[in-house]
């Protein structure tokens, strides 16, 4: 077996795309701080039922483990910062107000969560925590759309869901929680007969509403035939409502593309809207986030909460490069007080400088110089290489 060969779904990232995603975490950091983010930095692993608290089976699935050999306990590679940092703002911080926190860093995945997509995203976010209000929802989603605009990214758009509308109708049939699991994996797999057999015995209006649950997928219209398809619980015209705002607040920053009420991704950890990003050449999610007001009362201590995450590597895939830095290439002569000035003030103004060491002449070109200092008339001026 050749030592050098890395496990599947793992991958160098070799430059110059280790340098455009590293300007990316740049930027997009930059931009989470002059809107209020606070950088947090979670640790890679922690105690498994830390990890795990209130974030659902998935992530259980995802997680790495492996014994701690000081105290014997299992530890769990995280697979997700997210339920880290509520952990910190539930814990750490005790703060009593709106919270907002960033966070960027490498997470590890049992599995990809498709083919050709890495075990090991690098994960990037920002997390809300204290309102409970649409205004939160409002502005997460715009600091999103921001985010990949930043990033280059102009034809960006959104799906959005509501897990409330499938919460509510489950509570409401005082179902045990193998049946709502079945239910659940039905309205994934978005199988109506299915759902048309495991609705057998509940309320009519119930059990029709969840049958049309599927169906209740595109354009705003949707939430005008949704308010009429589906009971008037409060929590439903609640939460129909704030996806009507959302439509009309996020109007100037993000096209929707279709409203789903059939989707529940994270259904397990998020309690109200959930949305994903998407542009034109990209078949899996920029970005995904949703309201998860229920993982602080996992932590003890419960708060309103909503964020979203990307993945810088595929973020880098999908938005243009901006074009390579060129770089002057400097003659070596370590006793040249006047280059070595010359050179620190260059580097001094973020000019690439790469010193010329003895031995490699013939291999210059792979250092990507397309300029040189040179000694003209007693001092050092940079030139184009010929």
């Amino acid at each position: 077996m050749r030592t050098w060969v890395l496990p599947e779904y793992i991958e160098d990232i070799l430059p110059p795309r280790a340098a455009r995603i590293e300007q990316l975490r740049r930027d997009l950091l930059d931009l989470f701080v002059v809107h209020g983010f606070e950088l947090v930095m979670p640790p890679m692993i922690e105690y498994l039922e830390s990890l795990l608290t209130g974030a659902g089976h998935d992530l259980d699935l995802q997680t790495f483990k492996l014994v701690d050999q000081i105290s014997g306990r299992m530890l769990g590679v995280r697979a997700d910062i997210a339920p880290q940092v509520a952990r910190i703002d539930a814990h750490l911080l005790n703060r009593e107000g709106v919270t907002r926190l960033a966070y960027t860093g490498s997470v590890l995945q049992t599995l990809p969560r498709g083919m050709n997509r890495t075990r090991e995203p690098l994960q990037i976010g920002a997390e809300l925590y204290g309102h409970a209000g649409i205004e939160s929802d409002i502005e997460i989603q715009r600091l999103m759309m921001k985010a990949l605009s930043v990033a280059g990214v102009r034809d960006a758009y959104l799906d959005m869901g509501h897990v409330a509308v499938f919460r509510c109708l489950v509570r409401r049939a005082e179902l045990d929680s193998e049946r709502e699991a079945e239910l659940f994996r039905a309205m994934q797999a978005k199988d109506v007969p299915a759902l048309k057999s495991l609705a057998r015995g509940l309320d009519r209006r119930t059990a029709a509403a969840l049958v049309a649950l599927p169906g209740l997928y595109g354009g705003p219209e949707i939430l005008a035939a949704a308010g009429k398809a589906l009971p008037n619980y409060p929590d439903i015209r609640a939460a129909l409502a704030s996806l009507e705002a959302l439509s009309v607040r996020l109007r100037d920053v993000a096209r929707i593309r279709c409203f789903d009420l059939a989707e529940l991704r994270g259904y397990a950890y998020h309690s109200g809207v959930v949305f994903a990003a998407y542009a034109g050449g990209s078949a899996s999610a920029l970005a995904l986030g949703g309201r998860y007001d229920e993982v602080g009362k996992s932590f003890g201590r419960a708060r309103p909460a909503t964020g979203f995450s990307m993945d810088l590597r595929e973020l880098a895939q999908v938005s243009p490069g901006k074009a390579q830095r060129s770089a002057v290439l400097a003659p070596y002569a370590p006793r040249d007080a006047l280059l070595e000035r010359a050179v620190d003030a260059l580097r001094g103004r973020g000019v690439v400088v790469i010193v010329d060491l003895p031995g490699h002449a013939g291999a210059r070109e792979e250092l990507g110089c397309d300029r040189r200092l040179a000694k003209r008339r007693g001092r050092w001026v940079v030139e184009k290489l010929k």
